[in-house]
């Protein structure tokens, strides 16, 4: 596999935006993409390319208290989100990529995609990209007109960054 998008999201708006991601991705890299709950420890992934995104919550990475909050409306129960995913792991030595859903407007400070990549990189990761907010109109969403689009489009970026593993 070339790449893995692992992405925590109890309201739906992140997977749809990491579906979105991974599909741009595919037009040059075979993907994997992974719910974090499920998705092997960062370290025991085998790819060249690593994309972790997630929900903001509480100006960064969602916490318990927080998952917990996004459940009571109406949210999947999530027990492990990607701060305690990355927490877990071990030294890094890939590429990587990081991106959040984020309220637009009011556009509250703090980014749980900035958050990760701030982490990623601290466990060795190489950075080929800014970290990346995908905009939702309140805290539930919807999605913002256009954002799949913006995350289709900076995935086929992202592959384009790899062009020695592109198949396509």
């Amino acid at each position: 596999m070339d790449a893995a998008v692992v992405y925590e999201s109890e309201l739906g708006n992140t997977r749809a935006v990491a579906e979105a991601v991974a599909d741009g991705m595919r037009r040059g890299l075979e993907v994997e993409l992974l719910d974090v709950g499920s998705a092997p420890l960062p370290h025991e992934l085998d790819v060249e390319l690593l994309v972790v995104g997630g929900p903001t919550h509480a100006l960064g990475m969602s916490r318990p208290s927080t998952r917990e909050d996004a459940a009571k409306r109406g949210g999947l129960v999530v027990d492990r989100g990607i701060r305690e995913w990355l927490a877990d792991s071990q030294a890094l030595d890939v590429r990587a990529a990081a991106f959040d859903t984020h309220v637009r407007r009011p556009n509250l400070p703090g980014h749980a995609g900035r958050k990760a990549a701030k982490v990623l990189q601290r466990l060795g990761a190489r950075l080929v990209a800014a970290p990346e907010s995908f905009y939702v109109q309140d805290a539930e969403g919807p999605l913002l007109p256009g954002e799949l689009d913006r995350a289709r489009a900076w995935g086929a970026e992202l592959a384009g960054l790899l062009p020695q593993y592109a198949h396509g």
